[in-house]
């Protein structure tokens, strides 16, 4: 409901918390001190600003800062409750209107903060913004069907995990909160969220009058729409919107006469929302219910998104569900009118103009890089939209090309003051390097690269604002207009200022563009180097030869064509056949990640240090961590001058000048036109060449030699966390400077048991990568309506052949008939060869054979990779990818089955009913066909979009600035710049953006470690609703927000919310890769340790065997991991009255600690302790069976206090009579009692068991969701 209100709350709270943090007088560095001082004086000087109000309830008290502008006021005055009613207004001060874009500070006095609400005018544009206002704060705005967005987007499922019922619903969910199937079949329709109750109604209708627009001379007179509203009470009001407000008139739907209508029904108010109040007697109290209705709801779940393209998902519900209902709505054709008027003029802009305008904004001060960033990025969120809808529009041919004569893939098209043109070789730009698909790499490293220069915000130097979008098969490529460059250059003038001007024959240097390209150059780590044309004369450049200047018709200088900012990765193409008979690569765009050239370049930097110190005559070995220090300390390698001064700063003053290496001295770069067909002209210039060449080779070998090496030893050894699907796998390696087409190499190398996991996930992104080129260029040649089906056909292609071995595409034949000239060549595919279309797209791809492509697939998971790469929404159902041995009309018999010992077929035979309910087809088809996919499952499809958004540089160094002051050990420093990043990530992006959310996570860990766990849960639940709705429901960064809510939760006490939350964690799990993957093993293994809490021992001890059954099989039995879940395990069976499996679980837990570690170590000394304590618990429970027996006491009878584990009464654990015999073999002797050790077992006193964790590494994800 209320965007800005929604966002004022959540900096609110933030700034409460920062109000409550005291600094410490060191800071990390002179931009943080200025940050925290500038947030101090932001906190200290906020105003209470009194508005006066012309209705009730006549005033209203809000806080600003001095810094915020007028305009930010009037948009928090808007969205409080006391004035809704208020759009058309302005602000007067003593008497005098105030300007909206002037600072606070500059027109209000704090000696006098009162300011009065003045209603004005209403325009024709104030008209229809103020009717799109009120529909959708009183809940008349129906559902909306949005191409670009998809279906159900920004969806949030936090508040309907935790939504609380009756009594019973209570008790039944508390029964099934212990119960957990670990084997059961993952359900996409868990993705889903319940069907909601609905909203209450304001009103019947309100909508524009079919009398719109008014004739002249009533507009002359003041009038500006008509409308119509019918109330709860079954009336119609024709109303008219007039400059001075809204007011009833006379007429009808057949019948037009504007003037106001006579008392008593004749009401006139100067607010629409104010008029509805006398319209209707039941409207006020309607509106009451309907806002306590939108309360029950988090506000980031409900308000919309403005500064991010919310998350699509990829299940929606059936399209005859309650959730996707689609309801009659007058308006919902006429919003087009309301947000862009008649002539569409509201939506028209020069976005050049606006972007390269807001990069000339001044960025002295704190609060100008704030208004600076915040503007850029909401100018970038609107183009990125604008952006969008155009490129649809240009796929689905709704759009006239500028050169209808030339072929398709070269024509081109201005829309929107947007230039959109194809991802393909339509002019033979890119015939020497592969063609179309070259000319399609090239355009996602040019959106790459511009993102790249976008970050460095180089003084004098502009890009245009870049979109690539992948829609329906296609690549469309959306730029912003650059003034000049269709303009024809005079006869002898090039077209391009810098770089190549016609492929690379002729070759541009203009002098105007050196000095802010060696800026570029110097960041991006490019040399210097000499070109030459066709004519052999040589040409030095300072970027590549493909990178090119122009200069627009506005005097400033732009860099275009960035898809070449680093080197080419001359290793992966010069591969010899000793590796292996590759097919050669699709194209020659190879080129290396900056990532990498950053690494290599630390790298060196080490090197030459160690160097420095042995020359000096201290050697790396007499000072082993000296080169590590001095190139950690630099965060930014792109100034490493201002590390130099950094390190030495913070050297101790017994450092002396001698020790300090002054890395300014220190170059590094790489030529990126190497091996791209130069020819050097003399001698000197082939040596050169030569080196550079070298250099890049170092390059090459350093990515395969050490980088990839050194990622696999880190998974292994648990240091790094395993990704749990292609998009994490994606970011992972990227992060190391690792390119996608490297997977089959890392595949290749994941011998070893542990590394399984990541050897299945590269196997199935390479397949989902393999399969969506193949799909691609199908869909290209398919006409729109006819997508669904052919998509339906190519998964029952690649997913469904086990069920159906010969699947024929479900084509409607009147759709079919329409285009007779279209291409339907994806009726032709068969599973075989699709198949063996998808082993050679891999081979060639990323050379790896895969030898089953059956076997190295999970259907549900491969679907999910597919659907998020192709952008398609699947009808939630459970999809059936294999024949089931039971038919449906044998269910009853399997379910007289069930009694046996498997239990795993207990937990199936409910999924295989459902599976088959769900397989049976649409009504009115062929039902004799079964298939997994039908053309009505695939519901829709939306764009996957890639921008060159830059990240706020402000915000990232303030938490840049925390995190070093907490490394520092300087905590409340620490928190205090978390929360001013915070605020800075809320005021430049909004709330809802996937920064922000990740802001959220880093601050709720931080609020865990200093014990404050409540604010860490407040946040963590933020992090989750903010990724749900901007990065997925089920992406990898909500479910490890959703683990750490569990952790936080169980240490606030509430065992049985985060034992909630963990379960949809795992169910997610279950969804994204499926069971048994490493990270897992933490979560179940927390899971245990809540049901403990729970006294809920005989469940503790089944997701104890759970954990210890991924950990056999991930790390080995006889793993250090496996000892210590053997550990808990034995514990968990003698709370639950298992001594004998106690004592043999705790046997093999001492003994893999002893070959482990040693008799010595505090592991084995406490397994032992352990394993006497719980063998003479056996020997005594067995006396006491040995007793009864003899005394032929009935079975069942059991004797309180006999046995120190007889628990039948947690809460009042009976004394132990059993006393412990000393150890002399052992000098740490347990002194504990028996209720001690149900405690200790329990979780109560686990501090001195000093590996209790199923993994050793990875702090970052691991340990944040560890319970302990």
């Amino acid at each position: 409901m209320a965007t800005v209100s929604d966002e004022a709350l959540g900096s609110t709270t933030c700034q409460n918390n920062a109000a409550t943090a005291n600094p410490t007088p060191e800071t990390p560095s002179h931009h943080s001190e200025a940050v925290v001082q500038d947030g101090e004086q932001a906190h200290e000087a906020l105003i209470n600003l009194t508005i006066h109000l012309p209705h009730e309830p006549r005033s209203m008290n809000i806080l600003v800062s001095p810094h915020e502008q007028v305009h930010e006021v009037r948009q928090s005055v808007i969205d409080l409750p006391a004035a809704f009613r208020y759009t058309c207004f302005h602000l007067e001060y003593q008497g005098s209107r105030v300007n909206d874009f002037l600072p606070v500070s500059e027109v209000i006095s704090p000696d006098q903060p009162h300011v009065t609400l003045v209603q004005d005018p209403y325009t024709e544009k104030e008209a229809r913004i103020h009717l799109v206002r009120i529909r959708e704060l009183i809940g008349a705005s129906g559902d909306r069907t949005d191409l670009v967005q998809g279906i159900s987007p920004g969806l949030s499922l936090l508040d309907t995990l935790n939504t609380k019922g009756d009594e019973a619903v209570q008790d039944n969910r508390e029964d099934d909160l212990k119960q957990y199937e670990f084997r059961a079949s993952a359900s996409v329709t868990k993705l889903l969220p319940p069907e909601a109750q609905e909203a209450p109604k304001t009103v019947k209708s309100i909508c524009l009058s079919s009398w719109n627009p008014p004739p002249c001379h009533l507009r002359q007179r003041g009038h500006l729409l008509y409308l119509v509203v019918a109330t709860l009470e079954g009336e119609q009001h024709h109303i008219t919107s007039h400059v001075g407000g809204f007011y009833v008139n006379k007429s009808s739907n057949g019948k037009f006469d504007p003037q106001p209508k006579p008392p008593p029904k004749g009401h006139a108010a100067h607010s629409l929302l104010h008029l509805l109040s006398f319209l209707s007697p039941s409207f006020e109290a309607a509106f009451r219910a309907l806002q306590q209705f939108n309360t029950q709801r988090d506000p980031l779940a409900t308000i919309q998104i403005a500064n991010a393209l919310p998350a699509a998902p990829w299940v929606v519900p059936p399209t005859v569900s309650l959730l996707s209902s689609h309801v009659s709505d007058p308006t919902r054709s006429q919003e087009t009118y309301l947000l862009a008027g008649g002539d569409n003029t509201d939506t028209l802009r020069d976005w050049n103009e606006e972007l390269q305008s807001a990069r000339e904004l001044p960025k002295e001060t704190v609060q100008d890089r704030v208004f600076r960033e915040r503007l850029i990025s909401k100018l970038f969120a609107d183009y990125n939209d604008a952006a969008t809808r155009g490129a649809i529009m240009v796929a689905r041919g709704e759009i006239q090309p500028l050169n209808p004569t030339e072929c398709e893939d070269a024509q081109i098209f201005v829309y929107n003051n947007i230039f959109f043109s194809f991802g393909a070789d339509g002019v033979g730009t890119f015939t020497s390097e592969g063609g179309d698909e070259a000319a399609r790499v090239a355009t996602a490293k040019d959106v790459s690269g511009v993102r790249l220069v976008n970050q460095l915000d180089i003084d004098g130097l502009y890009t245009t604002a870049t979109v690539v979008v992948d829609y329906l098969g296609k690549r469309i490529v959306a730029q912003s207009i650059v003034p000049g460059i269709f303009k024809p250059r005079e006869p002898g003038e090039n077209q391009i200022d810098y770089g190549a001007v016609e492929g690379k024959d002729v070759v541009a240097a203009d002098e105007r563009f050196i000095a802010v390209f060696e800026k570029l150059s110097r960041d991006l780590k490019v040399k210097q180097h000499p070109v030459w044309n066709k004519d052999g004369q040589r040409v030095d450049l300072e970027t590549s030869v493909e990178t090119k200047g122009l200069m627009g018709t506005d005097g400033r200088k732009y860099v275009l064509d960035l898809y070449r900012v680093t080197p080419l990765d001359v290793g992966w193409l010069e591969i010899s056949t000793k590796e292996g008979d590759f097919a050669e690569y699709p194209h020659r765009m190879t080129v290396l990640r900056p990532e990498l050239i950053n690494s290599f370049c630390r790298k060196k930097m080490k090197e030459w240090v160690d160097a420095e110190l042995a020359r000096r005559g201290r050697g790396p070995k007499a000072s082993p961590s000296r080169s590590e220090k001095a190139v950690g300390a630099l965060p930014d390698v792109e100034n490493p001058s201002t590390a130099a001064t950094d390190e030495t700063s913070g050297s101790s003053g017994a450092e002396k000048d001698d020790d300090h290496i002054d890395l300014s001295k220190f170059s590094f770069s790489l030529n990126p036109d190497v091996f791209s067909g130069q020819d050097p002209q003399t001698d000197e210039d082939r040596r050169q060449l030569e080196a550079d060449e070298k250099d890049v080779r170092l390059a090459c070998h350093y990515l395969t030699d050490e980088v990839i090496p050194e990622l696999l030893r880190e998974l292994k050894e648990c240091e790094t966390s395993f990704p749990m699907d292609g998009q994490a796998l994606s970011r992972l390696l990227h992060k190391r400077g690792i390119n996608i087409r490297y997977l089959g190499r890392v595949a290749s190398l994941s011998t070893d048991p542990s590394l399984q996991c990541l050897r299945n996930i590269c196997v199935q992104d390479m397949i989902a990568r393999s399969f969506k080129h193949i799909a691609s260029a199908y869909l290209r040649q398919t006409p729109a309506p006819l997508t669904s089906s052919c998509v339906a056909h190519l998964l029952n292609c690649l997913l469904g052949v086990q069920l159906n071995p010969a699947p024929v595409p479900d084509i409607d034949p009147s759709l079919k008939a329409l285009y007779l000239e279209s291409d339907f060549s994806f009726e032709t595919v068969t599973p075989y060869s699709l198949r063996s279309q998808v082993v050679d797209e891999t081979w060639r791809r990323f050379r790896y054979r895969l030898e089953d492509l059956h076997r190295d697939i999970k259907p549900l998971q491969l679907l999910r990779d597919i659907s998020l790469k192709l952008g398609l929404q699947l009808q939630a159902k459970d999809y059936v990818f294999a024949q089931i041995a039971t038919d449906p009309p044998a269910a009853p018999e399997a379910k007289d089955q069930s009694g046996t010992p498997n239990s795993q077929t207990n937990g199936e035979s409910k999924k295989k009913k459902k599976k088959n309910r769900d397989m049976s087809p649409m009504p009115g088809r062929n039902t004799e066909a079964r298939c997994t996919f039908w053309s009505d499952d695939i519901v829709n499809i939306v764009p996957i979009v890639k921008h060159s958004s830059p990240r706020s540089a402000l915000a990232e160094e303030a938490l840049e600035a925390g995190r070093i002051s907490i490394l520092q050990s300087q905590r409340k420093l620490g928190q205090e710049l978390l929360l001013e990043s915070l605020s800075l990530h809320e005021q430049i992006y909004g709330v809802l953006h996937p920064e922000v959310a990740r802001v959220y996570n880093t601050l709720s860990m931080l609020y865990y470690q200093l014990d404050e766990k409540e604010a860490a849960v407040e946040l963590a639940r933020k992090a989750i609703i903010v990724s749900e709705r901007t990065v997925g429901i089920d992406s990898a960064e909500t479910l490890l927000n959703y683990l750490n809510l569990s952790l936080f939760l169980h240490q606030t006490g509430d065992s049985k919310g985060a034992l909630m939350f963990a379960k949809h964690a795992l169910d997610l799990w279950n969804i994204i890769y499926g069971p048994d993957h490493p990270d897992s093993i933490t979560t179940i293994n927390n899971g245990a340790v809540m049901l403990q809490h729970l006294k809920a021992y005989h469940h503790s001890r089944l997701w104890f065997e759970e954990s210890l059954r991924v950990c056999e099989q991930v790390f080995g039995k006889g793993s250090i991991n496996a000892a210590t879940l053997l550990f808990q395990l034995a514990q968990a069976l003698a709370l639950d009255q298992d001594s004998k499996g106690a004592v043999n679980r705790m046997r093999e837990s001492y003994s893999i600690f002893l070959s482990k570690l040693g008799p010595e170590d505090k592991n084995t000394k406490e397994a032992e302790n352990w394993l006497e304590q719980l063998t003479q618990n056996a020997v005594s429970i067995a006396k006491h069976a040995k007793d009864v027996q003899n005394r032929r006491l009935r079975p069942g009878v059991r004797f309180p206090g006999e046995g120190p584990f007889n628990t039948a009464s947690h809460s009042q654990a009976s004394p132990s009579t059993f006393q412990k015999s000393p150890l002399t073999t052992t000098p740490n002797i347990d002194s504990r009692s028996i209720d001690d050790l149900i405690k200790f077992i329990e979780g109560n006193d686990q501090a001195n068991m000093t590996s209790k964790r199923p993994s050793r590494g990875n702090p970052k994800r691991r340990g944040e969701a560890r319970a302990v």
